[in-house]
């Protein structure tokens, strides 16, 4: 017993002694660690400081039920279920009885509210026993941020968010993903917290040890107003439709910014939502959209002009190295190259090309390369699609590619690549990277500015791009686009409808198009470029780019110009018109010359006379309306203070 005794006391002697600092880390490891508490996210505003994006703070109010001494819980326990009854409508005997039971657990990790915002958190710290803090009332305040969206589902996938899952992967989507992790994320603070058993942690006081740093405020180019028109334009045309997705994209000629961009996706139930970024990730055969690059390259490398001569048959045409023919929707027979891309015909712009670069492919490759087109934007949102372009040598090549290529099969572009080229052609040449972001502030103090980056000086020369903006207005005016045209307001763009999913077996019997429209407004003198794409719309209600897409361009357009302010410069307000010159003269010396002598006012409007005789303190009677014909009382007679005049039309 004394050896067994003695061996007792050495062990105990070891763990305080010898292991005890190892033993005490490791307890404390266990029973106490640091929590990181998440920093508000910086905001995302509008071009006009309109808020897009902000973290909310929300709160968990808890109470450690055994932490209060007896006396100060029996003193505030009434009082404070009164004051829970007085906030949430539950009965106070409910909140008394819970509590109390709590105690008796040895709860220390009680709900009282969860999810509450600010000003409920403030309002609840104050209720009685809850007022004494962690240490006397045994309050325990857990904070957490929750992203919101002020302009709920418009541009939400636009806009984005930065989430990361249990395993700590992050997911990055629209302009939050892009700047969270450099300017919006902010840095996180620390908070102490005990192990209070059944896996649950409770803070030791009520503040942060290490308080969070709130991350910068990012201020977009997006412009609500125009959002909005966006938003809704396309949202109309895909239910109208019934179509499986689309994307509208509103660009400033100038300076690249982003002024709206909306990507809408159609649920089972046929609603429409902000899927997916359609407009940056979607890389798709653009259709009669790319013949625009076709016909320029042919242009700027002096093989045709807009007047030469295509022979586009009957709507049908054999072409080398094809299996079966090129088709367009009717047969144009021989028609100019300009008067081609304005009824966007396949069997011509395929004519153009092959005559001119068959034996010479590369050559046609290079020019669309020297305009970087198979070279992604690299805007900041992630996700952007690659572009696609083949060339000889390249497995997906083929002796009909070029073919192809040339109305807009066989590669591949993204709405928003498509729209920097279209762009660039309002711009006269200056291909400029789409621009999301003008600025990130801390308050007001300017952190970084974000300018305009120039992709290419100049695309081509000013005779191309004086005849592709002319051929882009007949388009409009007598093409493709003609049901858009109106004479009150001018565009300029390019229809595009293009098969998708051509390759599947059942094609056939359910066709698939993408429907789409490229251009800008006003024509003459472009302030906005715009691109609207529609995926699968029903063919029973219709399926080309004119029809489905372009109604919402030209929505797009007109509402901009008539719902958005604009600031005009007035030369001048005054404008000289002798009669009514004459007439004030006139009126104005018989109200100067008649104060108590009654004046001639016949031939005068009616109510001139009765303006003119009330000012002299007379009282009028009107008979009729028009002229006056007639006056009771005659000219140059002496009248008195409310004496009656009657007046006859």
């Amino acid at each position: 017993m004394f050896v067994f005794a003695m061996a007792v006391v050495f062990k105990l002697c070891s763990i305080q002694f010898i292991q005890g600092d190892q033993y005490r880390s490791l307890a404390e490891e266990r029973t106490v660690k640091n929590v990181e508490i998440p920093a508000n996210r910086g905001n995302v505003y509008s071009a006009d400081g309109s808020l897009l994006a902000t973290s909310i703070p929300k709160y968990d109010i808890r109470i450690d039920a055994i932490q209060p001494k007896e006396e100060i819980f029996n003193k505030y326990i009434k009082s404070l279920a009164d004051s829970l009854e007085a906030y949430s409508g539950k009965p106070s005997s409910t909140y008394q009885k819970n509590i109390r039971k709590a105690r008796a657990n040895k709860n220390r990790y009680f709900l009282l509210a969860r999810n509450i915002s600010y000003s409920d958190y403030i309002r609840l710290r104050n209720f009685p026993m809850l007022e004494l803090g962690a240490i006397k009332g045994g309050l325990i305040v857990e904070q957490t941020t929750r992203r919101e969206h002020p302009m709920g589902g418009i541009a939400e996938r636009a806009i984005g968010y930065e989430r990361v899952d249990e395993d700590g992967n992050v997911s990055r989507a629209g302009i939050d993903g892009a700047f969270g992790e450099k300017y919006l994320r902010g840095v996180n603070g620390q908070r102490l917290k005990q192990k209070i058993g059944n896996g649950q942690w409770k803070p030791i006081v009520d503040y942060n040890q290490v308080e969070p740093q709130d991350g910068h405020d990012v201020y977009t180019t997006i412009d609500v107003n125009i959002q909005d028109i966006a938003h809704h334009s396309l949202l109309g045309q895909l239910e109208k439709y019934e179509a499986e997705h689309g994307c509208a994209v509103v660009m400033d000629v100038e300076t690249g910014e982003i002024k709206a961009i909306t990507n809408l996706a159609r649920t089972e139930k046929g609603n429409y939502y902000e899927k997916r970024n359609y407009a940056v990730w979607e890389s798709h055969e653009p259709g009669s959209t790319f013949k625009v690059m076709a016909m320029m390259a042919a242009l700027e490398d002096k093989l045709i002009d807009t007047s030469t001569v295509v022979d586009t048959k009957l709507g049908s045409k054999m072409f080398p190295r094809r299996r079966k023919p090129i088709t367009d929707s009717r047969g144009y027979g021989k028609i100019s190259a300009a008067r081609a891309l304005e009824v966007s015909s396949n069997i011509g712009l395929a004519t153009i090309i092959d005559e001119n670069y068959s034996e010479n492919p590369k050559k046609f490759i290079n020019r669309l390369k020297s305009w970087k087109l198979h070279e992604p934007l690299g805007v900041s949102i992630k996700g952007e699609g690659d572009p696609f372009i083949p060339e000889p040598g390249h497995e997906k090549w083929s002796r009909a590619a070029l073919q192809s290529m040339a109305f807009g099969y066989n590669l591949r572009m993204t709405p928003l690549q498509t729209l920097a080229f279209y762009n660039a052609l309002a711009n006269n040449g200056e291909m400029i990277k789409p621009r999301f972001i003008k600025a990130v502030k801390e308050f007001d103090r300017e952190i970084e500015v974000f300018n305009k980056e120039v992709i290419h000086q100049k695309i081509c020369s000013d005779k191309t791009l004086n005849e592709i903006q002319e051929i882009l207005k007949n388009v409009v005016i007598r093409g493709t686009g003609r049901r858009m045209y109106s004479e009150n307001f001018s565009m300029a763009g390019k229809t595009g409808t293009a098969r998708t999913e051509y390759w599947m077996e059942d094609w056939s019997k359910n066709p698939r198009y993408i429907s789409s429209f490229a251009g800008y407004f006003p024509a003459d003198n472009p302030k906005y470029s715009c691109i609207v794409v529609i995926h699968k719309p029903s063919t029973k209600v219709g399926y080309y780019g004119a029809d489905v897409s372009g109604p919402v361009f030209k929505r797009i357009a007109q509402k901009i110009y008539t719902e958005t302010p604009l600031i005009d410069e007035v030369e001048s307000l005054e404008v000289v018109n002798t009669e009514v010159d004459e007439k004030y003269e006139a009126f104005y010396t018989i109200a100067q010359t008649y104060k108590t002598i009654m004046p001639n006012v016949v031939g005068l409007p009616a109510m001139d006379a009765l303006a003119l005789l009330e000012n002299m303190g007379l009282k009028v009677k009107m008979e009729g309306v028009g002229t006056i014909r007639s006056q009771s009382v005659d000219k140059g007679v002496k009248v008195k203070p409310n004496q009656v005049i009657v007046l006859r039309t």
